[in-house]
């Protein structure tokens, strides 16, 4: 039985394991990342655990320092209103889009829709099933597009997994219409170099939209996916006639090769494309994470994407996973997927530092802009050695005046914090379960964690759907902000309406 209730203790420190240790050594000494930091296009796999740590977790257990197993905790200012299983789509919960009264989201098997008018009951309307990793999700209008991530036999919802090694593969990005949520139907497709393992939607008046498709990992022996891959492909979808939607560039962001890597930065992902970007249209701005990379770049001209400023930190950055911006665009908040989403990362031995967050201020105007780095935030609910955790997808919480952000770790649970003052960022407030098990290492925990019309909507990985209600007076005014539509990666001027 899963017990719902604020945590009696909830400390902050495990006790020091050796294994932990050692991951930390591999950790910082490590090679690049591998190709797929989030999970790949086969089941999670999971990693054994030894008895020692198995034994610190009862004991962390027993002494109130974790919950325990699927034991749900949570600060006295959420309520967990709901989860909704999954249904028929087994497999790895991933992204999270939304328009009017629904909820779509990504997962490896495809993709579902929810009817959220009562977020305290939300329905399934439809799930698509339509394999591909990792099926990143975005919507506009009566078009869904899905990322493909994975080698696959061909570009339709019945393909099998498929060499990349083999030169009819197909990977990148497909189009949906849902004018009926019901009955989703699938209309074209645009191959894209290394594939699609994210999107960002870039709207261009009501004309067109564009995708700019983030994928990495080249490799000499893929035909699709050839070094160097420096840069982004720029898909261009005629909205009243999407089934013409082709690629019309390819820009490069890094003519020098981008971070090196290993051995010259040890522990650091080496550029060979980016992971994810954000944009912020009312300021044509765009922020990308970009493996051993931070960008800042305007977007005037969509199908030219400039480079303003390029940031790194070799120091404790093992891979740019995402990008936020704040509502002014004063500030950018990058995160780093230490361990690659397949690690325990959240606990002592890795420290407060490493596979953090961190907060930029944007200093400056026009081109002459640059990201000046103020300080790194990180959940300091250390967690057991047999959960990964990870800092992964959020989104701002609009309060005028304030930088509030909602965000996802994994197994870490979600976390509300506020970064108004950029060198002193704090939690305010957070939900996690405890570990899925104690006996093997196990990618779990929410994948996405937003905010939309008044409420937290969180795609958890093994567990389904999760909504939960804020109540706080640093929050409270939020809930009068509505939107008709949200992809948090086309992040919206929330005071503009």
């Amino acid at each position: 039985m899963i017990s719902l209730h604020t945590t009696r203790v909830r400390r902050r420190r495990l006790g020091v394991a050796v294994a932990a240790a050692g991951l930390f050594a591999a950790l910082l000494t490590a090679a690049p990342a591998a190709a797929t930091p989030d999970p790949g296009d086969a089941p999670t796999q999971h990693g054994s655990v030894t008895t020692s740590q198995q034994a610190e977790a009862r004991s962390a257990i027993r002494s109130g320092d974790i919950p325990g197993v699927d034991e749900i905790v949570h600060s006295s200012n959420i309520k967990h209103l709901t989860n909704v299983p999954k249904g028929a789509l087994k497999g790895t919960n991933t992204d999270l889009a939304f328009q009017g009264k629904y909820a779509f989201v990504g997962n490896y098997d495809g993709f579902v829709i929810y009817d959220i008018s009562n977020p305290k009951k939300p329905k399934t309307v439809s799930e698509v099933l339509c394999p591909g990793a990792q099926n990143d999700i975005s919507v506009s209008g009566n078009l869904l597009f899905l990322s493909t991530d994975s080698s696959r036999s061909d570009d339709s919802c019945s393909s099998t997994t498929q060499p990349a090694t083999e030169k009819s593969s197909w990977e990148g990005m497909k189009i949906f219409d849902i004018s009926n949520k019901r009955h989703p139907r699938y209309i074209a497709a645009v191959e894209t170099a290394c594939g699609s393992h994210t999107h960002t939607l870039v709207p261009d008046g009501k004309k067109n939209i564009y995708i700019y498709v983030s994928s990495y990992s080249p490799n000499e022996t893929f035909p699709d996916c050839q070094p160097p891959h420096d840069g982004i492909s720029i898909v261009k979808v005629p909205l009243k006639a999407p089934q013409k939607a082709k690629l019309v560039n390819f820009t490069n962001l890094f003519p020098d090769g981008g971070n090196p890597g290993a051995p010259e930065n040890p522990g650091v992902s080496k550029t060979t494309g980016c992971h994810d970007i954000t944009v912020l249209p009312s300021k044509d701005l765009a922020a990308g994470a970009c493996m051993g990379d931070g960008l800042l770049f305007s977007i005037k001209n969509p199908e030219r994407p400039k480079i303003i400023d390029r940031v790194q930190d070799n120091v404790n950055f093992a891979f740019w996973h995402s990008a936020t911006f704040n509502q002014g665009a004063k500030k950018v908040v990058f995160t780093d997927e230490l361990g690659g989403g397949g690690a325990a990362t959240c606990n002592e031995e890795i420290g407060p530092k490493r596979g953090a967050n961190g907060i930029y201020d944007i200093v400056g105007k026009g081109d002459n802009r640059k990201l000046v780095f103020r300080s790194y935030f990180k959940i300091d609910r250390h967690q057991a050695d047999v959960e990964v955790c990870v800092a992964h997808n959020g989104s701002v919480i609009p309060v005028k005046g304030k930088d509030l952000m909602v965000q996802a770790w994994y197994q870490g649970g979600i976390s509300v914090w506020d970064f108004t003052n950029s060198k002193k960022p704090k939690e305010i407030a957070f939900f996690e379960r405890g570990p899925v098990t104690l006996g093997q290492v196990t990618t779990a925990g929410p994948w996405s964690t937003y905010y939309y019309n008044g409420h937290i909507y969180s795609s958890d990985i093994a567990k389904g759907l999760d909504v939960l209600k804020l109540t706080d007076k640093r929050t409270a005014p939020a809930d009068r902000v509505k939107l008709d539509e949200l992809n948090v990666q086309t992040q919206p001027d929330y005071f503009a309406r």
